[in-house]
């Protein structure tokens, strides 16, 4: 996934499923592109970018600060991620490192938590560039804010076409506490600039381990 002022993915807020339901959305040039090459974004002209609306989070919140995932070698940081005037998911605004959704659940809690991650920037692999490759059972390990760490494990990987993105799948409601990783995928559309696919890879917590308590001196 790509982000400029010439090109953006979106994923907008939906209504009637969730405070965080998502809906892959078109924008700009981009629209529903997740990457595209440095020359493309200098060629094409500038769209306006609007201002981003971060949702606060209550004092002494959870979140998430680093992502692991051994299959496929990622181990990044986790910065987050808002939204725009425009209802829009703000994503990372380079290749490294992924982004969580401050408006869903913390990994661990109750619901799905939401963590985007570009595929590739500037020709080069980016965070999530080997998203597809997950498999079920494979682990994901989310370490949080509070010093605990909640474990995921993939239960499946999906591509969607854009245009059949299934919002409610993905970001609706959920009696457990879940994990969602979004890029994209499929073919790349030159004339677009942009991925023809989003690649979901869905995972279920197995554990959550609390922070050890402080060793007396």
């Amino acid at each position: 996934m790509k982000s400029t002022a010439a090109g953006r993915y979106r994923w907008r807020t939906g209504s009637g499923l969730s405070a965080v339901l998502v809906a892959v959305t078109a924008a700009a040039l981009t629209v529903t592109g997740c990457a595209a090459t440095e020359s493309d974004n200098q060629a094409a002209p500038a769209t306006p970018v609007t201002s981003v609306v971060t949702p606060a989070l209550p004092s002494g919140a959870v979140r998430p600060d680093r992502l692991v995932i051994p299959a496929i070698d990622v181990d990044t940081d986790l910065m987050d991620l808002g939204l725009d005037q425009a209802g829009a998911l703000q994503v990372p605004p380079a290749g490294f490192p992924a982004g969580w959704y401050s408006g869903s659940p913390a990994p661990g809690e109750l619901g799905p938590a939401v963590v985007a991650g570009h595929v590739d920037w500037d020709r080069k692999p980016g965070v999530f560039y080997r998203l597809a490759e997950l498999a079920p059972g494979d682990e994901v390990v989310a370490e949080r804010s509070d010093g605990g760490e909640a474990e995921f494990r993939v239960t499946r990987v999906e591509r969607y076409e854009k245009s059949a993105f299934p919002t409610a799948a993905v970001y609706g409601d959920i009696d457990h506490p879940g994990l969602r990783l979004i890029t994209c995928g499929g073919e790349f559309d030159t004339d677009v600039r942009s991925y023809r696919d989003n690649v979901v890879v869905f995972a279920d917590l197995t554990e959550l381990r609390k922070a050890s308590p402080p060793q007396e001196n």
